[in-house]
């Protein structure tokens, strides 16, 4: 899951965090934020939620007889938005407008949000009642989509002998929010071959038009393929994967490791393939399988 969010932190990307309840989604955020100096804002998804307790809204002064602006949470760097899928659909529209556009318009005023900026929003798998789902076309606004699972039993007995002490764990900085944008300008000129460009393509392709490549067999399992977002998401995290490697290129194993966090939520799937219980993880890995490498 770090390494993911590294991702998208030098790619500007935003992530989708699914997991039960517990496991340390808030604190990782917060600790990403403390390393590299930028401000953090934790917004807490509720069915009674309203647009201006995101964006911020205008403030009546009796003293002065003026509107004042009041900047909602959403002007940090790194956002948790927790539980996302609580909050109605308009709320829900006014926190992925901004990771769009990443500028907020509040009384007729447009102003930017401060780079590096940031949105890792939770989603818990098991509760439904209470709930409004996202809808596709807001899932793919997310460059990544991460399933966080349990710890191993020797990660949990670490995490136990570490955290039951109660006291804080210091973190250190390690980078500044200038760095990051540094990086972020190196790594878009991160060299890329033609030919891990048209196996880029084609895996995004396959998604869409199975058969053509082989894959008849998914051609009924599969709703809607991946768009032209997924393309671009695609080519940005397996630069950004090459840079943490130490690479001055990408590979065909870039793509490979990073496809599944970026398809999974961009393939939609059949009621055939939920009947016989095939995932999206299942089509992506078969995918990925099928189209030759360079």
């Amino acid at each position: 899951m770090i390494d993911r969010l590294l991702i998208s932190l030098l790619t500007g990307g935003h992530v989708l965090l699914e997991g039960v309840p517990g496991l340390a989604k808030t604190l990782t955020v917060r600790t990403l934020a403390e390393t590299i100096s930028t401000t953090f804002s934790r917004i807490q998804f509720t069915a009674d939620l309203l647009p201006a307790d995101v964006v911020g809204t205008q403030v009546y002064d009796q003293s002065t007889g003026k509107f004042l602006v009041k900047k909602g949470p959403i002007f940090a760097n790194i956002i948790l938005a927790d539980e996302i899928n609580r909050a109605p659909a308009k709320v829900q529209s006014a926190l992925l407008e901004a990771m769009q556009e990443k500028q907020v318009t509040i009384g007729g005023v447009t102003y930017k949000l401060e780079e590096p900026f940031l949105v890792l929003a939770t989603q818990n798998p098991i509760e439904q009642e209470g709930t409004y789902p996202l809808p596709e076309a807001q899932v793919d606004r997310f460059m990544l989509k991460l399933r966080v699972g349990y710890p191993t039993r020797a990660e949990e007995k670490e995490i136990m002998r570490r955290m039951a002490s109660g006291e804080p764990i210091p973190i250190d900085h390690v980078a500044s929010p200038e760095a990051v944008m540094a990086a972020r300008a190196r790594i878009a000129d991160l060299y890329m071959d033609e030919r891990i460009m048209d196996y880029i393509v084609d895996i995004v392709h396959a998604t869409r038009e199975p058969g053509a490549a082989g894959l008849d067999d998914l051609a009924p399992l599969i709703e809607y393929g991946a768009s032209p977002r997924a393309t671009i998401a695609l080519a940005q995290a397996s630069r950004a994967n090459a840079f943490l490697r130490g690479r001055a290129f990408v590979t065909p194993d870039d793509v490979k490791a990073i496809a599944p966090d970026v398809l999974r939520h961009r393939v939609l799937t059949t009621y055939e393939a939920e009947a016989e219980e095939v995932t999206s993880d299942d089509i992506v890995t078969k995918v990925l399988a099928k189209i030759e490498s360079p």
